[in-house]
């Protein structure tokens, strides 16, 4: 799901050249934070986005939220005065944080996580090929990938069989097909 952002009138001073930079208009931009979006992002900064406790630089936010964009891209500048915009950085936080589902998973009473791995896109993407998620999801809000994500490992792991399991269903079928050939 997408998101239209507002960013309006502006003017700056930039204390390097002592000069005013304005933008006299507003620009309404489309940004979708999802799996397409990060792959983007790690493809220019050649990191994981997804470290917890990390702080970006104002660089690498302003590249996050150009990564996002769908559609009509403003100029470099029109992005750069959302850092000047506490109540845009404020909107592009509330959305990259929402959940975007119902779904709550709990692990031993607590909010459920990934496991303690290094998530890069080809990492999610990994897991997307493993479960049989179509890559249709890629362009899904991230959280709620990452939810669906959970739920087919939940469920995935509670089908399988131990192999013990295993072997007493292999020995039970080899047991009725020689039964079935004897009567053959």
């Amino acid at each position: 799901m997408s998101k239209l952002i507002v960013i309006k009138p502006i003017e700056m001073f930039n204390a390097a050249t002592n000069t005013f930079t304005k933008i006299d208009r507003e620009y309404t931009i489309k940004i979708e934070h999802s799996l397409v979006s990060i792959s983007k992002w790690e493809s220019i900064w050649h990191k994981p986005f997804l470290i917890p406790d990390y702080k970006m630089t104002s660089a690498e936010y302003i590249s996050y939220v150009q990564c996002m964009t769908i559609g009509q891209k403003p100029n470099n500048l029109v992005y750069y005065t959302i850092l000047y915009s506490p109540d845009v950085i404020h909107e592009i936080q509330d959305y990259i944080k929402d959940p975007m589902t119902a779904t709550t998973i709990h692990e031993n009473g607590k909010p459920g996580s990934l496991k303690r791995r290094t998530l890069t896109s080809e990492v999610i993407y990994g897991d997307m090929v493993q479960l049989g998620i179509p890559f249709e999801c890629k362009t899904w809000h991230l959280n709620r990938l990452l939810t669906l994500i959970k739920v087919c490992s939940i469920n995935g792991g509670s089908n399988k069989m131990s192999k013990g399991e295993t072997l007493e269903l292999y020995k039970s079928l080899n047991a009725k097909r020689r039964a079935a050939a004897k009567k053959g």
